[in-house]
C-alpha cells in the first residue's frame, strides 16, 4: 500500500524525508507520465509519495544580492513571469509544453527529471546555475553539472530534497537559446543551443556555450570557453574554424525515436556557426 503525504513546513517535509524512502511530487508532470498505469486508473507509484505544493517556503522567487534564488516548488508559469529572470531561461522555459503544463510543472522538477534534452538544463548550465539540496541538520550547494550525473541520474543522496535553484546575476548582453524540434510548441527537443557572452569594446569579456541533447548530460567546456575570452573580433576570425573543430570533437550525440546522431551534430554545429557568424561577430563589431 502506498501513502501520501502533505508537509505544510519543510522542516517537516525534511524529517519525513529522513524517516521514510518516499517520491518527492511538486507538479508531478514527469512523474505522472513515469508511473502511468491503464486508462482511467490511477498511476502505479512504488513508494510513498511525498507532496510538496503546500510549502509556502518553496514556492518563492527573490533576488539575494547578485543571485536569483528560485524554490522548488515555483512553477515554470513563475519563472517566466518573474521580471529579473535571465531571458535566456524564460525563453527556454516558454518552449516547455504548453501553458497549462507550465502552470504546474516546476523548474526544480525538470532538473531532477536529468534529462539530456531537458529545455531548462541548457539555458542553466550557460546561466552558472546550482541548486542547493536540504535535508534535516542541514543543506549542501552544487553547480548543476555536478548534480546531473547522467541521463536521469542525479547525486541527490538518502533523505535530501532540492529546496532552491540559484543563478547568478552576471553581466552578459548577448543571450540566446535555440530549441529543435519536431514543431514550435510542445514538443522534446532534438537538440537545444544556449549562449551568454558579454562584450566589452570590442572583446570577449566572458562566454559560456552549451548544447543539449548531443550527449549523456548537456556538453558544456569552459576550458574552450577560457580560450575565448579576452579574443577580439579579428582574433575570433583567425580562430573561427578552430573552434568549430574543438565543439565537434565533444558533441557526439546518439540515434533515438526523435532523431539521429548525424542531424543533432550538423545541426548543432549549424547553431554554432550561426552564433559565431551573426551573433557573435556582429556584437563585436
Amino acid at each position: 500500500m502506498v501513502n501520501s503525504y502533505r508537509p505544510t513546513t519543510l522542516p517537516e517535509a525534511l524529517k519525513l524525508m529522513e524517516t521514510r524512502d518516499m517520491i518527492p511530487f511538486a507538479g508531478g508532470t514527469d512523474l505522472m507520465v513515469k508511473y502511468q498505469s491503464w486508462k482511467g486508473t490511477l498511476p502505479r507509484f512504488p513508494k510513498d509519495v511525498l507532496f510538496l505544493n503546500h510549502i509556502p517556503s518553496l514556492k518563492k522567487i527573490e533576488v539575494n544580492g547578485e543571485t536569483l534564488a528560485i524554490g522548488a516548488g515555483a512553477t515554470l508559469s513563475d519563472v517566466i513571469d518573474y521580471p529579473r529572470t535571465p531571458d535566456i531561461l524564460r525563453e527556454a522555459v516558454l518552449s516547455i509544453a504548453a501553458p497549462g503544463i507550465r502552470n504546474i510543472a516546476t523548474l526544480a522538477g525538470n532538473i531532477c527529471n536529468a534529462s539530456p534534452a531537458g529545455d531548462s538544463i541548457c539555458a542553466l548550465y550557460a546561466l552558472d546555475a546550482s541548486v542547493i539540496l536540504s535535508k534535516s541538520g542541514g543543506e549542501r550547494e552544487l553547480p548543476l553539472p555536478e548534480f546531473i550525473t547522467g541521463p536521469g541520474k542525479t547525486s541527490l543522496g538518502r533523505g535530501e530534497l532540492l529546496t532552491e535553484v540559484r543563478i547568478p546575476l552576471k553581466e552578459a548582453n548577448l543571450q540566446v537559446f535555440r530549441k529543435v524540434g519536431t514543431r514550435k510548441a510542445n514538443a522534446l527537443s532534438k537538440l537545444s543551443f544556449s549562449a551568454v557572452a558579454e562584450i566589452k569594446g570590442g572583446t570577449i569579456d566572458g562566454i559560456a556555450l552549451a548544447f543539449g541533447a548531443v550527449g549523456p548530460t548537456v556538453v558544456r567546456s569552459k576550458e574552450l570557453e577560457k580560450k575565448l575570452t579576452g579574443k577580439t573580433l579579428e582574433e575570433i576570425k583567425v580562430l573561427y574554424k578552430d573552434i568549430i573543430d574543438d565543439y565537434s570533437a565533444m558533441i557526439v550525440p546518439i540515434d533515438d525515436q526523435r532523431s539521429t546522431a548525424v542531424y543533432r551534430k550538423q545541426v548543432a554545429l549549424n547553431l554554432l556557426k550561426n552564433f559565431l557568424e551573426s551573433g557573435l561577430l556582429k556584437e563585436m563589431q
